[in-house]
């Protein structure tokens, strides 16, 4: 498990502004937590003068549950660090919504499918990184099959900055001990069953013994659950 020492080795090498990424999953909230134990300052905008400030965003696609909308408002009580919503631009969306028919069109294929997490999510996660020098997510390699070979550092090729993933090589343990000894708050969703959280749509609760993201997109083949935010090279 990285420390708070090692990761706040690797912010301070960073100049510029950075973004974190909060999905209103326990990684996010864990990540969020780690960074404000390093830096401090983070919560009330940064070190003056210095341009290295930290902007918590969340992509709002507008397709989120009930209990994650309210969850937003209980994280960002317990942080005291605003999380800034940023949303799709109507005009696409109103066209996906023509293209895809219904609630249930992406299911359609595996092209609509991306096709509606383009608009709703990774063009609008364009904008929010435009500008930044690197963003911190709760990424951890155990979480799929799709993110397996994860490293802490890594280059996003596709949005040209540089990406952080504290939690790598976090095991699903070490998170829950981390969640509990500080006391963390959790989506409610989490009690319900679902252990990987997304849009309503695309997210259900998962059965005993299923993997962790079982109920993301879950007619789909699991080399293919990811939205394209996380668009990571193959190597081997």
């Amino acid at each position: 498990m990285p420390s708070n020492r090692i990761l706040a080795s690797i912010l301070d090498k960073i100049s510029g502004p950075m973004a974190l990424a909060f999905s209103h999953q326990a990684e996010d909230a864990a990540v969020l937590h780690l960074v404000l134990q390093s830096f401090p300052e983070f919560a009330s905008g940064g070190l003056e003068g210095s341009g290295r400030t930290l902007e918590v965003f969340t992509l709002d696609t507008e397709k989120l549950f009930p209990e994650t909308l309210a969850y937003h408002e209980e994280v960002e009580r317990f942080f005291k660090v605003p999380i800034k919503k940023y949303r799709p631009d109507g005009g696409e969306v109103k066209k996906l919504e023509e293209e895809l028919g219904d609630e249930w069109g992406m299911r359609g294929s595996l092209e609509k499918r991306h096709l509606c997490c383009k608009v709703r999510k990774v063009d609008v996660l364009g904008k929010v990184l435009a500008g930044k020098s690197a963003w911190i997510t709760g990424l951890r390699a155990a979480q799929s099959v799709t993110r397996t070979g994860l490293q802490v550092l890594e280059y996003d090729e596709q949005n040209g900055l540089i990406k952080i993933n504290p939690l790598a090589a976090w095991s699903d343990d070490d998170l829950a001990a981390y969640i509990k000894e500080h006391q963390i708050p959790l989506n409610p969703l989490y009690s319900e069953g679902f252990k990987s959280i997304g849009c309503a749509p695309c997210t259900r609760a998962v059965k005993e013994g299923e993997d962790i993201r079982a109920g993301r997109w879950w007619w789909e083949n699991p080399d293919h659950k990811e939205c394209g935010l996380h668009n990571r090279r193959k190597t081997g």
